[in-house]
């Protein structure tokens, strides 16, 4: 068993490299091509983020392993909420100044709760998959077309900063986009192969290792950016890096997933995984909304999602150990 916790080592490594490297490249692309610093923060960067995530999921589901797929997306959200935003607020309370993301909030609260509704019949079928795209590419316009608005907003202006801090050479832009692209497949790959071995090999199930070991390896890049972009005051950065790659999880990684291969949903994703995860949810949009003036995740509030993620990782490392 010691060459696939090899692969998933590796894979995870190398997954969190590219991911960055296409970021960046996608990002420097954008932005020597004249797309508005709103556009790219909300679009390249939220795509860009959520690629480990597609990638491995749709490699998932297309090698009739559907619960890596599907814990690997759901696994990310809780992640994303519970301890990427968890510790940042706890290194820094997370002030939510942009209206776009006060916007992004309450669609984040009702696209969980359809997606809970969809499952709840214990399927995840094709009809279900294209629903969920039609939705990603519904959400997708309008936020083209709230990136080409020119009204000011705190999440532009920390984009552009960030954007000129890390700006590249065109050529070298596109060399990293497209060596960022085939790592994330390659390791993609590598991470599935890997992670499938490990669940056989010790009889836990596909939607477990999803929801543990494959959906922290692909929000790496997550917590990284949000970590940094705290450090720096960037906290609409931070803050919009977790919502974007939730929706682009909740409905293209599910819907993309569902897509190639229709997925029977085990009792426990539901009472379990999208309980946890609508909860979450509902607690980050009370968090953050503000709704007298800004929104605010404090420290307290930073330790408890921080603590939320403790038991749940808890219950599901209980629940192999039966």
């Amino acid at each position: 068993m010691i060459l696939p916790f090899l692969a998933v080592f590796i894979g995870l490594a190398l997954l969190v490299w590219s991911a960055d490297r296409f970021v960046e490249g996608a990002a420097s692309t954008a932005r020597h091509f004249g797309m508005p610093a709103l556009l790219i923060g909300m679009v390249i960067i939220g795509f860009g983020t959520s690629a480990p995530e597609m990638v491995v999921s749709a490699l998932a589901a297309s090698q009739g392993n559907p619960g890596i797929a599907l814990g690997n997306a759901y696994g990310s959200n809780i992640t994303n909420i519970a301890l990427i935003l968890g510790l940042t607020a706890l290194i820094s309370p997370i002030a939510v100044h942009s209206q776009v993301l006060r916007k992004e909030l309450p669609i984040l609260a009702v696209v969980t709760a359809l997606e809970a509704w969809l499952i709840l019949d214990g399927w995840i079928t094709r009809f279900d998959a294209v629903v969920l795209l039609v939705l990603f590419g519904g959400l997708m316009i309008w936020t083209i077309w709230q990136g080409m608005q020119n009204k000011p907003d705190a999440l532009q202006s920390e984009m552009e900063q960030e954007l000129e801090i890390r700006s590249i050479p065109l050529n070298r832009a596109i060399f990293w986009l497209l060596v960022g692209m085939v790592c994330l497949i390659f390791s993609s790959r590598l991470l599935v192969w890997g992670a499938v071995e490990i669940a056989h090999g010790y009889g836990v199930s596909d939607l477990i290792i999803g929801l543990t070991i494959v959906a922290i390896g692909t929000s790496l890049p997550e917590l990284a950016s949000s970590i940094i972009a705290t450090r720096k005051g960037e906290h609409d950065l931070a803050l919009g890096n977790v919502l974007g790659s939730n929706l682009f999880n909740t409905l293209a990684v599910v819907g993309i997933a569902g897509a190639i291969h229709p997925t029977a949903v085990e009792p426990e994703v539901f009472s379990r995984d999208m309980l946890v995860m609508a909860v979450l949810t509902l607690s980050l949009f009370l968090f953050g909304y503000g709704f007298r003036g800004p929104g605010r995740i404090n420290r307290f509030e930073g330790a408890i999602l921080l603590a939320s993620y403790v038991g749940y990782s808890a219950y599901l490392v209980i629940t192999i150990i039966q």
